[in-house]
């Protein structure tokens, strides 16, 4: 064997990774749920694996024209340095078929096996991030995850859509939720990693502000996503269970979130600042507050 073999496990892992798998995982945790919210129970178990498939290709191939895009900074940051362009596993022109592969897989199978509008929100929220967060905001402004967030709110759009063929005042509510519910999740792992972000000129808000003004922020998005998060019940769209599973959940988010805006204020830096524990506790918020939308239509 030549000192350029690959085996093909690790050239299927490295493949894998380029779509970015974890971060599907939050965004399926985000689009089936609203399916059993728009079905007003159990939606039909196909559509919902057809959906899950579908959002899986076109995330993964929006995840893969990222790192195809960003593979010179990846090189040059600790967090991203075993990503496979990097390592070599993969080369970048086969990333961008790959990424290709899916981006256009992924839309047919949503026309054909979903429905059209489904694609097209699919193809929507994935030319979004390529283009305008990726593209164009990450490397120009402090604003880019706010705006650049919007792509990874739209599996609730296309959660919705896949099982009603619209869009509604629920899913706009929930659309709502993740967009304010981003920036105080990333915020927290980029003033961990701020460094990175620093050495390739990337302007993450903790780069280019002390970590005081980027918890303030954190605070005010805060606020705002809990306050949003409960507006299904007045609608009409959900009954008793799922606001009370927001209010609990969003108390102990604005916890956390003060928390880390008190030792901020005091100057506390580095490991005790304990930004960590709040990007963890974003996740658990997220996947609980969606799983509370998907079990609400069994309790009214």
């Amino acid at each position: 064997m030549g000192p350029g073999y690959r085996p093909l496990d690790a050239r299927v892992k490295a493949f894998f990774a380029l779509t970015k798998p974890r971060v599907i995982e939050l965004l399926l945790m985000t689009t089936v749920p609203v399916m059993f919210l728009a079905a007003e129970g159990v939606p039909d178990l196909w559509l919902v694996l057809a959906t899950c498939i579908g959002g899986f290709m076109s995330a993964g191939g929006a995840g893969a024209y990222n790192m195809y895009i960003d593979r010179d900074i990846d090189a040059l940051m600790d967090r991203t340095s075993q990503r496979p362009l990097v390592t070599g596993m993969v080369s970048p022109r086969e990333c961008l078929v790959f990424a290709t592969a899916l981006a256009a897989g992924s839309t047919a199978w949503f026309w054909f096996l979903v429905n059209p509008l489904s694609a097209m929100l699919s193809l929507g929220a994935l030319l979004f991030y390529v283009v305008v967060y990726t593209m164009w905001l990450k490397r120009r402004t402090a604003q880019n995850i706010v705006w650049g967030g919007i792509a990874g709110c739209m599996p609730v759009f296309i959660g919705w859509s896949a099982v009603r063929n619209e869009v509604s005042w629920a899913a706009l509510v929930l659309f709502l939720v993740i967009f304010f519910w981003t920036p105080p999740h990333y915020w927290p792992l980029s003033m961990k990693v701020k460094d990175d972000y620093a050495r390739v000129g990337v302007p993450m808000l903790p780069v280019v502000a002390g970590n005081k003004a980027v918890a303030r922020q954190i605070v005010l998005y805060s606020w705002v996503m809990v306050g949003v998060s409960l507006l299904l019940w007045p609608l009409g769209y959900t009954g008793w269970f799922y606001p009370a599973v927001a209010v609990v959940l969003g108390a102990f988010w604005l916890k956390e979130a003060h928390g880390l805006q008190a030792r901020a204020r005091a100057g506390i830096t580095g490991a005790k600042l304990k930004e960590m524990r709040l990007f963890h506790w974003s996740i658990t918020y997220v996947s609980l507050l969606f799983l509370a939308v998907a079990v609400d239509p069994f309790l009214r």
